[in-house]
C-alpha cells in the first residue's frame, strides 16, 4: 500500500501543476481534470482506500482496542470522506467551467489544491503511524489475514487491468504536465 501512496503522491504533483495553469491561464485541458477525478475515485479511493477501510482499518478496529478507542482510525475514515467531498465539488466546478462559467476556475483550484494538501498529509500519517501501528500491534494471524485479503483485491484489480490503466494514465499526465 505504501507503493500506491507514492503513485497517488505522483498524481498530487500533476494536480498542483494543473491548478497552477488554471490560475495563470496557461494551457491545460479540462478533460485531463476529468481523468484525474477518475484516477482518484477508482485507483486512490475505490482500490486503495477500499483496502484500507474494508480490510486494514476494520481489522485494526476489531483487534486493537486502544487504537480503536483513540479515534485515530476514525480520523482516517473522515479524511477519506473529505477527499471524496473535494472530488465531488471539483466535478461540479468542471461542469460549470465547461458550461462557460469562467469563475468556476476558483472552485477547480480550491478543491484540487484542498484535495492535494489533505491527501499529502493523510498519506504521511498512514505511512508513519497507522501502518506502523498495524505492523507492531496486530498479531501474526491478523497480519496474514490483511495480507491475504489485500492480495485478493490486487488479483481482481490486476485481472480487470485497473493498475495498468491508471498507472498509464498517471504516466501520460506526468509527461504532459511535468515533462517526465
Amino acid at each position: 500500500m505504501v507503493e500506491e501512496h507514492e503513485n497517488i503522491r505522483r498524481m498530487l504533483k500533476v494536480i498542483r501543476e494543473i491548478s497552477y495553469r488554471v490560475m495563470v491561464l496557461d494551457e491545460f485541458h479540462i478533460d485531463d481534470v476529468v481523468d484525474i477525478i477518475d484516477f482518484v475515485r477508482n485507483y486512490a479511493d475505490r482500490h486503495h482506500h477500499g483496502k484500507e477501510e474494508n480490510i486494514l482499518f476494520e481489522t485494526m478496529n476489531k483487534t486493537i482496542e486502544r487504537l480503536a478507542k483513540s479515534g485515530a482510525i476514525t480520523g482516517m475514515y473522515i479524511e477519506h470522506d473529505m477527499g471524496r467531498l473535494y472530488m465531488g465539488n471539483l466535478e461540479k466546478a468542471i461542469e460549470r467551467f465547461k458550461d462557460g462559467d469562467d469563475r468556476a476556475r476558483l472552485d477547480i483550484i480550491a478543491n484540487a489544491i484542498s484535495y492535494s494538501e489533505l491527501l499529502d498529509r493523510h498519506i504521511e500519517k498512514e505511512n508513519t503511524a497507522m501502518y506502523r501501528f498495524a505492523e507492531n500491534m496486530l498479531d501474526e494471524d491478523n497480519k496474514n489475514y490483511v495480507e491475504e485479503e489485500c492480495n485478493k483485491v490486487e488479483d481482481r484489480a490486476s485481472h480487470e487491468g485497473l493498475q495498468e490503466k491508471y498507472l498509464s494514465l498517471l504516466a501520460n499526465l506526468e509527461k504532459k504536465y511535468l515533462g517526465k
